[in-house]
């Protein structure tokens, strides 16, 4: 295994065991042996069949998108490229190594860069886009959350949600976007704006060929929503595990959809760290006292450490132990 791949997974798993250890320190109380020992195993079986719903939808909105451009991808490389996102955005700042990990397999299938671009890009943009529609609605039913802040704050939270993604849809149709962006990088390095217009246009180019195939383009965005509510639902899963512990399942994936909004413009791989707090800061006022670390723990095993160690071994397995170097290669390219 080259020294570079070999650096990164020992930090990382260094990280990691660090964060899960602190959450659970720093969260448990002795009345969380009464429920751990209540702990029913078969949650663990819910919450990985949660998990493999979530996926296979992930890889069904692959191939749909895929089509769309005029790719064909097999089964085997249509899990290749979902379980590689989860590889390389988990030894990767800013989780910035799944979005090039997944055109490296593509790429690897036939398909042109171009295309893989498009289509990596929008399964991004469809996801945070379905987590924007359902944020007005778990503002306005979570009564906890409302406490936070005023009707009117949410309402207008809400408004902005919705209407910001529209507006840009319409944005994107004019030239504005283009001279504000020249006019907010113009003190930036030469390279730096190029990389932001190539970005723009990759993204505007995604518009336009989704634009073509509105019906298959909606059939992706549904299977979209059902691949994060299924991921999402490991969460509830182990919640059922814990004895006669009652929760709003609603509630619950609200929640979910909150804190993994924000994981997507999370600086640390994969959200490491922040998606732990952030789950303690949500559900601590919902668990029984000192089971939110331990679960919070449970949650990301099972939603992202578990496809990591997946996405290790096909990446490493296609491309060698020298993956991080050649994904460095593509995104150079790709820049």
């Amino acid at each position: 295994m080259s020294e570079k791949l070999m650096k990164r997974l020992t930090v990382l798993f260094a990280f990691v065991v660090l964060i899960s250890v602190a959450v659970i320190y720093f969260t448990f109380d002795i009345r969380a042996l009464e429920y751990l020992s209540m702990f029913e195993p078969e949650c663990v079986l819910l919450a990985l069949g949660c998990l493999a719903v979530g996926l296979f939808f992930d890889g069904l909105r692959l191939i749909t998108l895929a089509d769309v451009t005029g790719a064909k991808l097999t089964l085997k490389q249509v899990v290749n490229v979902v379980l590689s996102n989860y590889f390389l955005a988990l030894v990767t700042p800013g989780a910035s190594g799944g979005a090039i990990a997944q055109i490296m397999f593509m790429r690897k299938a036939g398909v042109p860069v171009a295309k893989a671009t498009v289509v990596v890009l929008v399964r991004t943009v469809m996801s945070i886009f379905f987590l924007i529609l359902l944020v007005p609605v778990v503002l306005h039913s979570d009564s906890d959350i409302g406490e936070w802040m005023p009707a009117s704050v949410i309402t207008v939270v809400s408004l902005l949600f919705v209407s910001l993604p529209i507006l840009a849809f319409f944005l994107m149709r004019t030239s504005y976007p283009e001279k504000w962006l020249d006019k907010l990088t113009r003190k930036l390095s030469y390279t730096t704006r190029q990389n932001c217009f190539i970005w723009y246009e990759e993204f505007k180019n995604a518009f336009v060929v989704m634009a073509q195939h509105p019906v298959k383009v909606f059939r992706a965005f549904v299977e979209s929503g059902l691949s994060l509510l299924g991921i999402y639902a490991t969460v509830p899963a182990y919640f059922t595990g814990l004895g006669d512990f009652t929760f709003d399942l609603f509630q619950v994936m609200g929640r979910m959809i909150l804190l993994n909004l924000v994981l997507y413009f999370s600086p640390t791989p994969g959200g490491s760290g922040v998606a732990e707090v952030g789950f303690v800061a949500l559900f601590s006022n919902i668990l029984p006292e000192g089971v939110v670390g331990i679960m919070a723990v449970l949650w990301r095993f099972t939603a992202e450490y578990l496809p990591f160690l997946l996405g290790a071994f096909v990446s490493i397995r296609a491309f060698g132990s020298d993956v991080m170097n050649m994904a460095n290669v593509t995104g150079g390219k790709k820049k």
